[in-house]
């Protein structure tokens, strides 16, 4: 029968402690609004840094703006140019790359189209309502009717065609 030896380094089985947090191995508390900066001879410098809102993460203001089932009929359906919709969910990782894209076009079609963006946690009848199964997807209406739909992540030549099929019709 075989037995199994575990080797422990000495200058780990000298130590009786549990092991600490990562978190604890550096000198900041995650918690506080306070930061230190490395210096060249080895110290640290203490700054304070103002509290952080999800406006001063984002480098860029959105250029698409929020649908909600409130706000549906009036924005999408009875709109007088033509809609664009992203539907995505705040845990969906391509969807953050769509959105950016989104964001580009809206800023490029300001006038020719409207950009909205609609989370499916939140209003989930009207994803049910198109049969949206899977985020992010991007659907494109025209005079309260759907005309076009790119699923999935795709480069912005794919939703620039559809943009473009839809004006033109």
């Amino acid at each position: 029968m075989a037995s199994s030896i575990s080797i422990i380094p000495s200058y780990f089985a000298s130590t009786s402690l549990p092991p600490r947090p990562i978190a604890s191995h550096f000198p900041f508390n995650h918690n506080s609004s306070t930061f230190f900066f490395p210096l060249k001879n080895g110290s640290f410098k203490l700054r304070n840094a103002p509290p952080l809102s999800p406006k001063a993460l984002s480098a860029r203001a959105p250029k698409a703006a929020v649908v909600t089932k409130d706000t549906w009929e009036k924005s999408v359906l009875n709109s007088d140019s033509p809609v664009l919709v992203e539907f995505y969910a705040s845990w969906c990782g391509p969807c953050r790359m769509v959105h950016r894209i989104i964001d580009e076009i809206a800023g490029e079609y300001a006038g020719r189209l409207s950009c909205f963006i609609l989370n499916t946690d939140d209003d989930f009848p009207i994803a049910e309502d198109y049969e949206i199964k899977a985020v992010p997807v991007v659907l494109l209406f025209k005079n309260g009717e759907k005309r076009e739909s790119v699923v999935g992540t795709m480069p912005k030549d794919f939703y620039i065609a559809a943009i473009e099929r839809v004006l033109k019709s």
